[in-house]
């Protein structure tokens, strides 16, 4: 999308230091017009969705298992994209900011949450389908209720004060060129930093737990099968339900399309996006959010507690007295 040099701008009264309104060019009307609206979708959709998960997760008791916590905290994070996010990056393109030097660094430090968030939920999430996979007989143990959401509550704290780094709340607005315009240019040092934490090492640690996972998963679905295995192996199919393989292939698929979104982003930024053409640049961010709008999508496609729950949602029948009792497959 481009911007048509006009007289129209920001704030008319400071003429010298107001940003101009951002205005599509002609030949690109239709389809900034088409844009805007499949963007407005997949936020209002991706709020939708998530907005299911986290009152099904939170309302059933069925539900309450460490898993599924751990689903609850990540569909935050893809709430807050949808209605905090993919909003902005709509406004950023059709109007001018009007919010001030100081919401827009309040905006800045929310979506730096909201990310490192969602990468430290889906590490989380790897952790808990390697010991469920390769320690079943210890997973009841180590992975309570309790810890898992001390483990949660601990990765948003962790991800507020990380986002401090990169967001100067004493001099908002300083790296505006002008005024009208909600920018958060980080330095180089600060970028390689955020490269490292929220990428680099949080998908070596993904790849290396799910490798293993797939490896005893594959194992020990072969044992199922054959019968023919050694004591040990024997034991640990018993211990290990087949439940548990499926949910580990299924959170396989969340994980796998987490990278493929996340990982384009990322790669950008180290290439440097002021390199990329502006075209692409959007598309590997938009792909970046649309991420938060595939998760309860898969979560539809293969849990079935998930279907049944919207079901009881839409119905009302959530509304009845105790209705946290039923049962959820």
């Amino acid at each position: 999308m481009g911007t048509q040099d006009t007289t129209e701008l920001c704030f008319p009264q400071l003429f010298n230091t107001s940003c101009k309104k951002p205005t599509p060019l002609l030949s690109e009307e239709w389809s900034f017009v088409i844009l805007n609206v499949v963007l407005s979708s997949i936020s209002l959709l991706t709020v939708t969705l998530n907005l299911f998960i986290i009152i099904s997760i939170s309302h059933y008791r069925q539900l309450h298992t460490p898993t599924n916590i751990l689903l609850l905290s990540l569909a935050v994070s893809d709430f807050l994209v949808g209605l905090v996010l993919l909003p902005r990056e709509i406004l950023r393109n059709t109007s001018c900011w009007f919010l001030g030097d100081l919401a827009c660094s309040l905006y800045n430090y929310v979506s730096f949450i909201v990310t490192s968030a969602s990468v430290g939920d889906v590490v989380l999430i790897s952790i808990d389908r390697y010991v469920a996979i390769c320690d079943p007989l210890h997973y009841p143990t180590r992975i309570t209720d309790r810890r898992v959401k001390l483990c949660v509550c601990l990765c948003w704290l962790c991800s507020g004060l990380y986002s401090t780094l990169f967001v100067d709340f004493t001099q908002p607005g300083k790296q505006n060129s002008c005024y009208g315009e909600c920018r958060n240019n980080i330095n180089f040092i600060a970028d390689t930093i955020d490269l490292i934490v929220t990428f680099i090492v949080p998908v070596s640690v993904i790849i290396v737990l799910y490798m293993r996972v797939f490896v005893v998963a594959v194992s020990q679905a072969r044992a199922m099968r054959s019968h023919v295995t050694a004591v040990t192996m024997q034991l640990s199919v018993t211990q290990t339900k087949k439940s548990e393989l499926k949910a580990a292939r299924t959170l396989g698929v969340l994980v796998a399309v987490f990278l493929i979104c996340f990982c384009p982003y990322y790669c950008a930024i180290l290439v440097g996006l002021e390199l990329l053409n502006s075209s692409v640049a959007v598309f590997v961010l938009y792909l970046f959010y649309f991420n938060s709008c595939l998760n309860p999508l898969i979560y539809a496609l293969f849990y079935p507690w998930f279907r049944k729950a919207v079901k009881l949602i839409i119905s009302l029948r959530i509304l009845q007295p105790g209705s946290c009792e039923v049962n959820i497959p």
